[in-house]
């Protein structure tokens, strides 16, 4: 096999200004009203007649066939499976090492030349079994490490992050130009979050027309490095200005992608609209706001793989239905025997997470004591920061039976609690999109959850779940003392479970906003650019 390799991006409290992008200082509050993106329907909703087929080029960090850090490899390995059932998609991918472990039938189809500090790289073609084609950029120097997509062994970012990732969009865009993939060339370019956002900015650099569309996944994280990295970058003097991917005198990555793509997407609607505003536009408001005024920024809420299904997982003790709910019971007396819990004894609540303060871990710490004393039980399973590691640990020593906690993640354990538990708690201080809240509602657990971002899109207070608004103890304590009460009424209990087991999207119908979004961005396109008919 030919050599070839695989950030974390700057730690995310230090990516979140309370500055707006323009440099002024804001309050912690919201000061201005979120841009109204349903002024402009088309965005949301935009109705194009189909067209032909075209070549896609798909960029992340993560795809979770090969590494998965977070929900963009969820994302990155669902997303471009449904879409190639309309369109020609090829995922490109560091070749990290833990990649190349896992490829069979790997094959070189080019090469690209270095650029300033950036080195040279080879592009290899891997199709796995299901048909997804994914383009690995192999640079032993920046991929081939023990660690994560982001981080050392020891959780450390590594230093040349900055380098590692401009690889990849590099080589993105140098295949936009029609470079390094046999003559394969995209008729659109769509990158994911901060590691690929340089993306859109070297192909205007480079002179590439194709039209480029980049996904917001999560704005706190930035890609922040030092001015100084603009020459090991390669980057002309335009972009060291302030319209380009100058902030606050660094350089943003996730900045060059918002100014240089077409098109600007975020994980749900709500989430695209706070982000226009200082409490959550992380010092980036100002130029979100710009966009939707311009009509180049949407929200499309994310959809769940079709294995999040409870009458076949695998993954279950036991199968179950709204017909049936055995399976689901069958599924509660497990979670209860894993973690020393007391059977049968009050409604069971799930904590499925990173313990991060994001996630509103130390919310939950807070409340911990009323839930208990009114009956509850709670399980939680994750890995995050260490103090909320510990806390939670604390919790389970001093309520044996009550509490049980496990830290790390295993897929078939998470699957197992939200088939077992009658609530799932997230009371996040924002959330982008949120895919545990979809879990949990296939499954039957109802989701206690914060109205933010794709969580107040995807649940329906009092009829799929429970919301509440405030970012206080006492509001979330409110909406688990409301669950509580419906858990005591079983025929509202199964009938809440109901509407919830039907709500979730899947990938299917979720699909549609990317391709008529495609289709109205390739339209605008020369033909000429928009690559070779397949």
């Amino acid at each position: 096999m030919p050599r070839r390799d695989g950030v974390r991006p700057t730690n995310a409290k230090d990516n979140v200004r309370p500055e707006d992008d323009m440099g002024h200082s804001v309050a912690g509050v919201c000061l201005e009203e979120p841009a109204v993106l349903t002024a402009f329907p088309s965005l949301l909703h935009p109705q194009d007649p189909p067209q032909q087929r075209d070549r896609i080029l798909f960029v992340t960090a993560e795809l979770s066939d090969f590494v998965k850090v977070g929900g963009l490899g969820d994302f990155s390995a669902a997303l471009p499976r449904v879409l190639k059932r309309e369109h020609s998609v090829r995922v490109l991918l560091p070749g990290y090492r833990q990649v190349l472990e896992r490829c069979r039938d790997l094959r070189i189809i080019g090469s690209l030349p270095g650029r300033a500090a950036i080195p040279p790289c080879e592009i290899g073609l891997v199709t796995l079994d299901d048909g997804l084609e994914v383009m690995l950029v192999l640079c032993p120097l920046l991929y081939e490490r023990e660690g994560t997509p982001y981080m050392d062994d020891q959780g450390n970012d590594w230093p040349d992050n900055h380098l590692r990732f401009a690889r990849l969009c590099l080589a993105a865009a140098e295949i936009a130009g029609g470079r390094g993939a046999q003559g394969w060339q995209p008729g659109l370019v769509h990158a994911n979050d901060w590691p690929s956002a340089l993306t859109p900015a070297y192909m205007a650099w480079n002179g590439v027309r194709t039209p480029s569309l980049f996904t917001i996944h999560n704005l706190a994280y930035q890609g922040l490095c030092d001015l100084q990295c603009s020459a090991e970058l390669g980057l002309p003097d335009e972009a060291l200005s302030h319209e380009s991917m100058e902030f606050h005198g660094r350089l943003s990555f996730l900045k060059a992608g918002i100014a240089h793509a077409h098109h600007i997407t975020t994980v749900s609607e709500t989430y695209a609209q706070e982000i226009t505003t200082p409490e959550y536009g992380c010092g980036l408001h100002g130029i979100l706001k710009y966009k939707v005024e311009k009509r180049q920024l949407s929200g499309i809420v994310n959809g769940i793989d079709d294995s999040w299904q409870p009458h076949c997982d695998p993954h279950l003790v036991a199968c179950f239905s709204a017909r049936q709910w055995a399976g689901k019971r069958a599924n509660t007396r497990y979670v209860e025997e894993r973690f020393g819990l007391e059977p049968g004894k009050g409604p069971l609540f799930a904590v499925v997470s990173r313990l991060v303060q994001q996630k509103g871990i130390d919310l939950t710490l807070e409340i911990s004591d009323a839930l208990l004393q009114a009956g509850g039980r709670l399980v939680s399973i994750g890995r995050g920061e260490p103090n909320l590691e510990k806390a939670m640990l604390e919790l389970a020593r001093r309520h044996p039976g009550q509490v049980g906690v496990h830290i790390g993640f295993d897929e078939t354990e998470a699957r197992r609690i939200y088939a077992g538990s009658d609530f799932l708690l997230m009371p996040s201080r924002y959330e982008p999109c949120g895919l545990s809240q979809l879990y949990a509602q296939c499954f039957g657990s109802l989701p206690i959850a914060r109205c933010t971002g794709g969580l107040a899109d995807t649940i329906v207070d009092g009829v799929t779940g429970f919301l509440f608004r405030e970012e206080t103890a006492q509001s979330y304590l409110d909406a688990v003392m409301r669950a509580i009460n419906v858990y005591h009424c079983p025929s509202l209990l199964n009938a809440m479970r109901c509407k919830a087991m039907a709500a979730p999207m899947f990938w299917s119908d979720s699909v549609e906003p990317y391709n008529r979004l495609y289709r109205r961005l390739l339209r605008n396109t020369a033909p000429a650019l928009r690559g070779v008919r397949q």
